[in-house]
């Protein structure tokens, strides 16, 4: 059976997707899928054991410049290489119009997606011969082990969901044995960070753990933050600037993990490392970190500045050092 999903973004909805075919591969012997996703993330898909081919896609940069020479010609290369296949099913997991519109009404082959109710945007459901009504209120992974239950025709598994990815990783660094621990201090939202003060003082808190600290980063902004946590503490490490799959590499050796709400700490679950993520202004309940020894920490001001250092290493003690 080939299959072709549709879940182009974010990292966080992206890495969501991956316990469905966990659960999929297992209920079909033989199922395979090919991947539609954008091109920032187009190495998330190929570390799941049941992918067999991805297509990139360049959405966001490509409305930039749509009708643009150069545009119009990777949008006619991608349109070919989707449909070389026909699909038993098209699976949209992303449920919006640009997705619906752009991407799964092209391919060949029965499109599955949630219903008017349940999709982000109702408008979505219209381009699919097949809908499917999945509850809202519960976690975005179930949902979407929801939908492809119920697309491909099997029970969704009652067990918690399996990424199917840390395999992928079994072989990664350790630093030469010398034990660390990341924190994933960059995130897009102005809310969702932590003050660099707090972050100074919960990397003091740990001078006596052994352990060193990573520091990660992104963009330019992001290195002088890390530079600026890292100043003064000769344990902390600022990385140099990585691909996706390096910094996963980084993260599957850790011993634990500290983050922000960031598309990074829904890798780290996926993982299966140990994380204490730290949430103020979003509800971790339907769309937090999902797996095993993931921790919530949430400040009850929903303002992080009132999420103090001391109680962070209190959820690490109580869940992460023992």
């Amino acid at each position: 059976m080939r299959v072709l999903i549709v879940k182009t973004s974010s990292m966080g909805d992206v890495l969501h997707t991956l316990p469905a075919l966990t659960d999929a591969m297992q209920a079909i012997p033989g199922i395979r899928f090919d991947w539609v996703v954008e091109e920032g993330f187009a190495q998330i898909p190929s570390w799941h054991p049941a992918v067999e081919r991805v297509l990139p896609v360049a959405i966001r940069r490509w409305r930039k410049a749509w009708f643009s020479a150069p545009v119009k010609a990777e949008r006619q290369a991608f349109r070919a290489a989707l449909r070389t296949v026909k699909y038993d099913a098209v699976i949209d997991a992303q449920g919006l119009v640009k997705s619906a519109a752009l991407v799964t009404r092209l391919a060949e082959g029965v499109k599955h997606g949630m219903d008017w109710h349940s999709a982000r945007e109702p408008l979505a459901s219209l381009f699919y011969n097949r809908r499917h009504a999945i509850p809202k209120a519960q976690h975005a992974v179930e949902r979407t082990r929801e939908l492809f239950a119920r697309s491909l025709g099997y029970a969704r598994p009652d067990a918690q969901g399996d990424y199917a990815i840390a395999q992928h990783f079994l072989n990664a660094a350790d630093d030469n044995g010398v034990p660390y621990a990341v924190f994933l201090h960059a995130t897009t939202r102005d809310d969702k960070h932590w003050p660099e003060a707090h972050w100074r003082e919960l990397i003091a808190l740990l001078a006596d753990s052994g352990l060193r600290i990573k520091l990660p980063w992104g963009a330019p902004h992001e290195e002088a933050r890390a530079r600026r946590l890292a100043e003064g503490f000769e344990y902390v490490d600022v990385l140099p600037r990585m691909s996706l799959e390096q910094v996963a590499r980084v993260l599957a050796g850790a011993k634990f993990v500290v983050s922000v709400d960031t598309g990074l700490s829904h890798l780290t679950a996926a993982l299966d490392r140990p994380n204490i993520t730290l949430y103020g202004p979003t509800d971790p309940g339907l769309i937090g970190g999902y797996g095993k020894n993931q921790v919530a920490c949430c400040s009850p001001s929903k303002q992080l500045a009132d999420l103090h250092a001391s109680t962070v290493l209190e959820a690490l003690n109580s869940n992460t050092l023992r």
